[in-house]
């Protein structure tokens, strides 16, 4: 009875198939045929048009093309081209070269007309000589016929790149350029990587060295240079959203006197002593405070990479430094209030009432994602289980999503993309899926967060680092003494031990890649010109450079600090067992997650049963 009535139902549906398809057939001829007769009768009531003073060859080939024409019109293609034409009109195809658009998109953008040049391919060009020649072999344009992105340069020798070529037909377009640079920067990075882990080094130091020997400062190799940092701006966003999926709010609240009050308190003593030191040289107040702000940033995506790697995320002071790092990532939006403050362009109070709506834009969207993590986070997350019985794919792809759904809205709120990433981790982190979760999403983290050290590396220009090795080296040195004594302070007046104190201070000692960011925000403004934005600029791309220096030096430090007594030997020890305990419930959770979806898979039943205290 069941196999009658699917093949029924199979019957049914080739019917339908058949005669849609030939309903479709008869439509077509119908008004092909239409067509084809008010043709031949405007052909009888044309006039005769005869050729005069032409040779007879001429009227020959005019005769010739005239019957292929009509042969063609009167033939089945024929009327398929005018059921065609008939179907899609011209007010369908976008004009290329419409005036009246132009002049519209130029006054609803608010534009400034300027004189631009047109970079012409040089697959264009005629070429005589088909000799072979060697640099042809290392040439990256691209030769395949594909027609390239086009480029304009501005009187400034600005480049910039199409980004919506206007064609008359909708068209795939495809920027073959940045294809080719993202195949340079990864390859690099994997090379770069893969050399410092077999020297025994950090492959942090081979993602950074390989982006800057490929950047402007190097080979120069990479064209489309704002194209690649903004993609490989996904590997901050993909670690953030990791660290929040590995993060404890218990663990936060253990840390959170220190975190936020020691992180603001470190920042405020860094605007106040280099304020006050500006003044004591004769400079600007207003320059000292912004090098103290930018001081007072460390880099969140290579101290996160170096404390997984040496497994103290969930060390004491490892804790300590995430819970400063993230505090951080929350004040970029009143950084960025205080910066024409500072440059003179807005006054206190202005300045002011822009600092307090991106504190009350914070609060208020921690206080929604609260609401949502508690209401219809878990629901989804069980429904994207359910749905991805056979395979992970939608439930990875979901996961993706949400994370750069809450960054995405981070940012349009005025607050950082790292801080939507991480809260979105976090929120997660509260159901049971978070490390299923993690699992899901660890290899994107570690491919764009080798992208974006890479692409941090190619700020680097080593030319210049080698020129001025000397001032700048004493710079970094001075900012790691100063950066490493005033956190160290600062932790160890929240009542931290010695080595805890100093552990943080010498994590949190570089300056961070955002500082590139806010040294290209107070050059608009003129907050810093000349020697001391090159000054700065270089500071802060030797301290990243030595950063995985930083780090090595700092078991030799701990070793250091025991023999010499301000170390307790013990507390070395606690933290050791601190991390294997970690470890085993880490294991013990993987361990659990295996065996239920074994029972699943076997058709058993999980009840959950919930113990209150």
């Amino acid at each position: 009875m069941i196999l009658s009535s699917s093949s029924s139902h199979r019957r049914r549906r080739l019917s339908l198939f058949y005669f849609l398809s030939l309903t479709s057939f008869l439509y077509l001829s119908l008004l092909a045929a239409t067509d084809q007769l008010d043709q031949l009768q405007q052909d009888d009531t044309t006039t005769t048009t005869t050729t005069v003073g032409l040779p007879d060859n001429a009227t020959a080939v005019v005769s010739s093309n005239d019957s292929s024409t009509t042969d063609r019109e009167r033939s089945f293609a024929g009327m398929i081209d005018r059921a065609l034409e008939k179907e899609f009109t011209e007010s369908d195809q976008t004009e290329e070269n419409d005036a009246g658009s132009f002049n519209n998109s130029v006054a609803g953008q608010q534009a400034v007309l300027e004189t631009v040049a047109r970079v012409k391919s040089k697959k264009n060009d005629t070429k005589d000589d088909k000799s072979f020649q060697l640099h042809n072999v290392f040439n990256m344009d691209n030769d395949n016929g594909a027609e390239e992105t086009p480029t304009l340069i501005d009187r400034k020798d600005n480049v910039f790149i199409i980004s919506n070529f206007k064609s008359k037909y909708p068209v795939l377009q495809l920027d073959l350029r940045l294809i080719s640079d993202l195949v340079v920067v990864i390859v690099s990075a994997t090379c770069g990587g893969i050399a410092f882990a077999c020297a025994g080094q950090p492959v942090i130091t081979g993602y950074l060295l390989a982006g800057s020997l490929v950047g402007p400062g190097g080979l120069d190799v990479v064209s489309e240079l704002v194209q690649v940092e903004t993609v490989a701006q996904f590997g901050v966003i993909f670690l953030l959203f990791a660290l929040g999926l590995e993060f404890s709010m218990a663990k936060l609240k253990v840390v959170r006197a220190v975190a936020v009050l020691g992180g603001l308190l470190q920042s405020f003593l860094f605007m106040c002593m280099c304020g006050i030191t500006a003044s004591l040289c004769g400079g600007k107040p207003s320059e000292g405070v912004f090098v103290g702000v930018l001081l007072s940033m460390s880099s969140t995506a290579v101290v996160l990479k170096f404390l997984m790697e040496k497994n103290s995320v969930n060390a004491l002071h490892g804790q300590v430094t995430i819970g400063t790092l993230i505090l951080q990532d929350c004040a970029v939006g009143l950084l960025f209030a205080l910066l024409p403050v500072l440059g003179g362009t807005s006054g206190v109070l202005q300045g002011l009432m822009s600092m307090t709506k991106s504190l009350v834009a914070l609060l208020a969207f921690l206080a929604v994602l609260s609401v949502l993590s508690r209401t219809c986070l878990p629901w989804f997350l069980k429904l994207m289980i359910s749905l991805s019985s056979q395979t992970n794919e939608l439930y990875q792809l979901a996961s993706v999503a949400f994370c750069l759904l809450v960054a995405w809205s981070s940012d349009k709120l005025g607050l950082s993309l790292e801080l939507g990433s991480f809260a979105a981790g976090v929120m997660i982190s509260t159901t049971d899926l978070a490390q299923h979760t993690l699992e899901q999403v660890e290899p994107i983290r570690n491919f764009f967060a080798a992208l974006f050290l890479a692409s941090i590396g190619m700020l680097i220009h080593v030319h210049f680092l080698w020129n001025h090795i000397d001032i700048l080296l004493a710079s970094v040195l001075l900012v790691v003494i100063a950066k490493t004594i005033v956190i160290s302070i600062v932790v160890k007046g929240f009542g931290y031990n010695n080595k805890t104190s100093v552990l943080v201070g010498m994590s949190l000692a570089q300056i961070g890649e955002f500082a590139f960011v806010l040294l290209s925000r107070a050059s608009n403004l003129h907050l810093v010109e000349g020697k001391l934005y090159m000054l700065l600029l270089g500071t802060t791309a030797l301290s990243l450079v030595t950063t995985p220096l930083l780090f090595k030096i700092i078991p030799g430090v701990v070793h250091l600090g025991v023999l010499l007594r301000w170390f307790t030997p013990d507390s070395q020890s606690e933290m050791g067992f601190k991390v294997e305990a970690l470890r085993s419930d880490s294991a013990k959770q993987r361990i659990a997650l295996i065996a239920k979806d074994l029972l699943i898979h076997e058709g058993y039943e999980i009840i959950y049963v919930v113990e209150r205290v």
